[in-house]
């Protein structure tokens, strides 16, 4: 008699991670030396000092020294459509660079430089006034007087660590201050610095 064999155990399925609750998403104006999380070992300014909204979570990062949208939310799949590499998401930053690049000296970033971590996209890059819905910036930036500054405006459809700082300092023209006005069809409008605002419905 052949010995008698066990039929192969069926795995159950695991279930898969899905909020609970309708979708929050939340629209913040990230001030200047705030870190983005809700949490910090070194007792420096976090999320937690400003939104008190239980389990969201950001979609993507904005660096401690950089300022403006920051999208927090309880849906994953909304978090991933804003920040996969494949999903090519349009952010838009105005930054304040050291010096006064010219036109031929913006082309590399709208051709693409090559940066340690392989070359960038091509990003929408123009000059511009400083936004009139500007904030005064605390504590201020350096400001050399014998060194002009400019603004730019640009924009991205990735989002490596510090890009936009190292794609300026590339061409020579360090970033000062840096401020992100959109991710996507989500923008900073209306929003003071350190304000935030819930909204009911995602945008398509």
């Amino acid at each position: 008699m052949k010995p008698l064999t066990r039929p192969p155990r069926r795995r159950k399925p695991t279930p898969s991670r899905q909020r609970k609750g309708p979708t929050t998403i939340i629209l913040f104006n990230k001030p200047f030396d705030v870190l983005p999380q809700f949490s910090d070992e070194a007792g420096r300014a976090t999320l937690k000092d400003y939104i008190s909204v239980p389990d969201v979570y950001a979609a993507g990062r904005l660096d401690r020294d950089s300022e403006g949208l920051l999208l927090l939310t309880n849906d994953g799949k909304l978090q991933a459509e804003l920040t996969q590499p494949s999903k090519r998401t349009q952010k838009i930053y105005y930054v304040q660079v050291e010096g006064l690049p010219s036109d031929e000296q913006l082309v590399p970033l709208r051709t693409g430089v090559n940066l340690k971590d392989g070359p960038t996209l091509p990003a929408g890059v123009e000059r511009c006034d400083p936004p009139q819905w500007l904030w005064p910036r605390n504590p201020p930036i350096r400001e050399r007087k014998a060194i002009p500054t400019q603004w730019l405006k640009i924009t991205l459809s990735e989002g490596r660590n510090r890009q936009v700082r190292r794609m300026t300092a590339h061409i020579g023209f360090p970033t000062l201050r840096l401020i992100r006005y959109a991710i996507g069809p989500y923008q900073l409008d209306g929003l003071t610095v350190g304000e935030w605002r819930k909204i009911d419905n995602k945008l398509a």
